[in-house]
């Protein structure tokens, strides 16, 4: 039976029809609905980030994104810990041809400083939604921050191994020299408003260097 002579000339595709054409959870990978928050954060900023526009953006159906993520809040933690720990990641091998782990460590902090103050989706936090950054700030670390300091301690105890770096408690070695940089990857922007940023990102490797330097 030739189905197309029962179809209307213009019809609209029947809502079965629609669901056939979207992707099934089985076939969407969590990166694909990442970055399809990606683009409604940058485009609106977190707050007004839904799971519907995800859905949307994504083309997939809102039950594909619901079967992944609960809500909307845990879609956007998985964002950032993605891309920021990715950041991370990319920063740290690009200091793989330092001299020692203190040199590596220096290079780590200030191109992680440079890397996240220049990173779209880190301004648009810290442009349209800064509140949300602060109970990382004041209340408990996140899983990008953890991500850092596991980088940090093992570079640390490389250090201490070769000489490097000045022999102290790793953790709190590691703690200092996050909060160290997470202050200036925040406040970069302002701060350069009236000073030189590659004059103050030189105090800032001058500050680590000396940090640590046994």
């Amino acid at each position: 039976m030739d189905v197309k002579r029962h179809s209307r000339p213009g019809a609209a595709p029947s809502a079965l029809a629609d669901a056939r054409s979207r992707p099934t959870s089985a076939r969407v990978a969590d990166d694909e609905l990442l970055d399809a928050a990606r683009q409604c954060v940058l485009a609106v900023g977190v707050r007004r980030t839904t799971l519907a526009e995800i859905a949307r953006t994504a083309q997939v159906s809102r039950m594909t994104v619901y079967r992944r993520f609960p809500d909307v809040r845990s879609v956007l933690a998985a964002l950032m810990t993605r891309e920021f720990s990715g950041l991370l990641q990319r920063v740290s091998e690009s200091g793989d041809r330092a001299a020692h782990a203190r040199d590596r460590i220096v290079h780590l902090a200030a191109a992680s400083v440079g890397a996240l103050s220049a990173d779209p989706l880190f301004r648009t936090l810290l442009d349209v939604d800064a509140e949300l950054v602060l109970p990382y700030i004041v209340e408990r670390l996140g899983a990008t921050q953890h991500f850092a300091e596991h980088v940090l301690r093992s570079l640390l105890e490389e250090g201490h191994r070769d000489g490097s770096v000045r022999i102290a408690e790793v953790a709190a070695q590691a703690r200092s020299v996050l909060l160290v940089v997470q202050s200036f990857a925040f406040s970069l922007r302002p701060a350069t408003a009236d000073v030189d940023e590659a004059a103050l990102l030189a105090e800032f490797r001058h500050l680590v260097e000396a940090g640590l330097k046994p």
